[in-house]
């Protein structure tokens, strides 16, 4: 029995496509996510590389306290690597990198701001199906010559979603003392992260005090690869708001456009909340003038016995 396959083309034509409610079967190119997993992590004691002047402020001595303000997401690298023994799956290597700042309160001297970046390494092992075609490109590509793109091997796409984290804690640490910490060796920054820190030099040395953090961190990892799926459509996709002439510069009269808006009444008369009432919850056995009017009883009151 020979299969029935699908063309893209118009609904119920002679290319054996056949659907109610549908125009026509189209050939979309897209993503298609083969494998994803999500994160819930608590980092715990994350070596943060201050620069030159808050390494030379913690290793001046006398900090009474060390606060967590806030931790920024600069940059996320991936790098994806096919596993040997493993046919369709891919190791994900994921590198975060955090701008960290902290206030950092001492014996003398009002609290100061000190900023630094902070890395931590992820991996995972997703799969992604395996390709044999070597994909080529005509794209234009701004300043270049007008040639096709390098063939791409074919490996899945990583994606790395992530939200910003969250300040848990954070402690200075004395060059004697030694921590469980996350030591990943940081041995150079990319040129494009340092710009983050206004030009100044980060301490990557180990030498004289350091600042730890710990992290709380939402991701989403997935593989993609790209297919081509045909697709029932309804119709094309046209735009039915007109902008013509309206805006900035455009014809349309300014006080038009004005009379459109309702009035603030909200920003005259500010909404009551649906809680106010009277403020004391207890019964009348236990009203201070034991007049027996008070909230929550029913007994009409007269004069100045209402609750206040």
């Amino acid at each position: 029995m020979a299969e029935k396959v699908c063309c893209p083309g118009p609904i119920g034509g002679n290319n054996g496509n056949s659907a109610g409610g549908f125009r026509e079967a189209v050939c979309v190119h897209t993503k298609k996510v083969y494998d994803s997993c999500r994160s819930k992590e608590c980092l715990r004691d994350i070596r943060v590389y201050l620069t030159r002047d808050a390494q030379e402020l913690i290793n001046a001595g006398g900090i009474a306290s060390v606060k967590p303000r806030e931790a920024e997401l600069l940059c996320v690298s991936i790098d994806v690597e096919r596993i040997q023994f493993n046919r369709g799956f891919y190791s994900v290597d994921i590198r975060f990198f955090y701008r960290i700042e902290c206030e950092i309160s001492c014996v003398i001297g009002r609290p100061r701001i000190v900023d630094g970046l902070a890395v931590f390494d992820k991996r995972v092992v997703l799969f992604g199906g395996e390709g044999g075609a070597r994909i080529f490109s005509s794209q234009y590509i701004e300043d270049g010559r007008d040639v096709q793109l390098r063939p791409d091997s074919n490996k899945p796409t990583a994606v790395v979603e992530v939200v910003d984290p969250i300040m848990l804690d954070a402690r200075v640490v004395a060059p004697e003392t030694s921590c469980n910490c996350c030591c990943c060796a940081l041995h150079e920054v990319p040129r494009s992260i340092c710009s983050c820190f206004g030009g100044d030099d980060l301490v990557l040395s180990n030498d004289g005090y350091q600042l730890f953090v710990t992290l709380g961190q939402f991701s989403i990892i997935r593989l993609e690869r790209d297919i081509q799926l045909l697709m029932p459509a309804y119709d094309v996709c046209l735009p039915r708001r007109d902008c013509s002439n309206s805006g900035v510069g455009g014809e349309q009269d300014p006080c038009e456009i004005f009379s459109s808006f309702d009035f603030p009444i909200d920003a005259f008369f500010p909404p009551q909340s649906d809680k106010a009432g009277c403020l004391f919850t207890g019964s009348a056995g236990i009203n201070d003038n034991r007049s027996g009017c008070g909230c929550g009883n029913n007994n009409s009151c007269s004069g100045n016995n209402s609750c206040r």
